[in-house]
């Protein structure tokens, strides 16, 4: 069932004025038929020579056929006509009434065999407009039958109809209680089928508003059903499908019509309907070939006195299937994350108990090394000893740094400060280190006076990571490193610094762009895999973002957007 063609049938739902329509034009019909039905019995009492007064042939064609002509204009009238049915219904009513009057005057007036067609009008009035239609007829019945008396008393009537009138010459007492009788009687069968009317109406008054209802209650219920993330799909005994929602399709990638009639077992083979209602999980291929994980869950249809039909083997059931592949993806990483979690609190707690014995280590061989560098070249061999224990308990000691840096980040302290200010600072620091190369070119692309909200300290661990990082790529002997920075709107009501730190090295193969933010992963023989880590956890910390590209120069592009208050 589509939801357009639910609202179209809820917008013209059967109404009272639609069904009063339906009606009149079916009392048209009817006149159609009893008229006809007339003519049939005039013809045959003629040809049989019954002594009963008939109306003439050439007047009985004409009086039908003005019959025909009006209840055919009056139908189609009825049809293009926007004012009041009832109004419509009382005219018709009263026309019907007048037809029967004029019938019964030239087939024998108060001698007329046809004098029950009345009933025609009071009843069709009494059903059709409650209760004033049945009234209404039987009164104006009463009324021209009285005229139709009074008429033949003074003489007023057919010459052919003279030898069969009864009260031409009947006393008028006998007439008024003639009269009487034939009233009462259209009275009392007005009354019945008004009551028989009033109590169809009410019931097509409750069955009009349980309709829209119905219909009402169909769209929500139908816009829930496609409209619903989790795929809903019904099947019969023999596990074919009778209905599907929107979602199944945009999950398996199907158009749902084509569903209608397969087997559930055709689209999914190993899905098990024969377990506890639990939640289960089956896998699916794609056109494309991808494998989903789906999860399904299955329950009876029950009848309307909540008692699940026949066996388990023959019950219709409705199965609900969601994709969870990304739930499975996000559950793992979140044990994942777990498990680095709790590593990463032992491994701190670690670090900062090695700390301490380093740091002493470190110090007492620079006394060492101090003393030997006294003693003259003896002791040479052990200075360069000495030397190496300082060298490299420096390095655990800056290593267990950056790991508590990436364990415990702290929290950004953000003010304004001079951006080329912070990158100098970084390269007094940088150059004052032995190992940093004469050869090395750091070209700075900005204006002096350019500004960034940040926290300096933060930046300046970063900016030091990047340029460290930068410098273990480029070429020995011809190392280039190039700083850019530039104001940038990101919205129309948010700027943001963009910094971009690139060298002339070897550059980052296209699948390891991403991987090199990760903590532990690193390519150099003296690296920690830490620093690219710690520089993206500051920048996220500062609500910015970091990523890795070509660079112009063949090497590595570092794009940073730090957003401005």
């Amino acid at each position: 069932m589509k939801i357009p063609w639910l609202i179209t049938r809820a917008r013209s739902a059967v109404s009272i004025d639609h069904i009063l329509r339906n009606q009149l034009l079916w009392m048209l019909a009817l006149r159609i038929i009893l008229y006809t039905l007339l003519l049939a019995i005039s013809y045959i009492f003629q040809s049989a020579a019954f002594d009963i007064v008939l109306i003439p042939q050439d007047l009985l064609v004409l009086f039908l056929l003005f019959v025909y002509l009006t209840t055919i204009f009056s139908a189609f009238y009825l049809l293009v006509y926007q004012g009041s049915l009832a109004r419509f219904g009382f005219a018709q009513n009263l026309l019907d009434t007048s037809f029967v009057s004029l019938f019964v005057f030239f087939s024998g007036s108060s001698s007329s065999i046809f004098t029950s067609v009345y009933f025609f009008p009071i009843v069709a009035g009494g059903l059709i407009l409650p209760p004033k239609g049945g009234l209404l007829a039987a009164a104006t019945g009463t009324f021209q039958y009285g005229i139709l008396l009074f008429l033949e008393i003074h003489g007023f009537y057919p010459e052919y109809l003279r030898p069969y009138l009864f009260f031409s010459t009947t006393t008028p007492m006998v007439v008024l209680n003639h009269f009487a009788v034939q009233g009462l009687t259209f009275f009392l069968a007005a009354i019945l089928s008004a009551l028989f009317g009033t109590r169809l109406q009410k019931t097509e008054s409750a069955l009009t508003a349980s309709i829209r209802k119905f219909d009402q209650l169909a769209i929500l219920y139908k816009q829930i059903f496609d409209n619903i993330s989790t795929g809903i799909v019904t099947i019969d005994s023999s596990n074919r499908i009778t209905s599907a929602n929107n979602a199944i399709g945009k999950i398996i990638g199907i158009n749902v019509t084509t569903l209608i009639g397969l087997r559930l077992q055709d689209i999914f083979p190993k899905i098990d309907l024969s377990a506890e209602n639990r939640r289960m999980t089956t896998e699916f291929k794609t056109a494309k070939g991808a494998t989903l994980t789906i999860g399904y869950s299955h329950m009876p249809i029950l009848e309307s006195n909540n008692k699940a039909k026949s066996s388990d083997k023959t019950r219709h059931k409705i199965v609900t299937l969601q994709d969870i592949s990304e739930i499975e993806k996000l559950e793992k990483q979140v044990r994942q994350a777990e498990k680095l979690a709790a590593i990463g609190m032992m491994s701190a707690s670690i670090a900062h108990d090695f700390r301490n014995p380093l740091t002493a280590i470190s110090g007492s061989a620079q006394v060492l090394a101090n003393e030997l560098a006294s003693a003259g070249t003896k002791n040479y061999q052990n200075f360069e000893l000495t030397h190496i224990i300082i060298r490299e308990s420096n390095r655990l000691i800056e290593t267990i740094s950056d790991f508590l840096k990436f364990s415990r980040p702290e929290h950004a302290n953000c003010k304004w400060f001079s951006f080329r200010g912070c990158l100098k600072e970084v390269l007094e620091v940088c150059q004052a280190d032995p190992t940093w190369p004469d050869s090395c070119q750091i070209n700075f692309q900005f204006k002096d006076n350019l500004d960034i909200w940040a926290d300096e300290g933060q930046m300046f661990t970063v900016f030091n990571h990047l340029i460290q990082n930068s410098l273990s790529f480029c070429p020995s002997g011809s190392e280039r490193i190039t700083i850019q920075a530039e104001e940038i709107h990101l919205s129309p009501n948010q700027d943001a610094i963009k910094i971009m730190v690139s060298d002339n090295g070897s550059g980052i193969i296209e699948k390891k762009k991403e991987q090199v933010f990760e903590p532990f992963y690193t390519t150099r023989t003296d690296g920690t895999g830490l620093g690219l880590a710690i520089v993206k956890q500051t920048i996220e910390e500062h609500h910015g973002t970091i990523s890795a590209h070509d660079g112009d120069n063949g090497g590595t592009l570092f794009i940073i957007t730090l957003p401005l208050p």
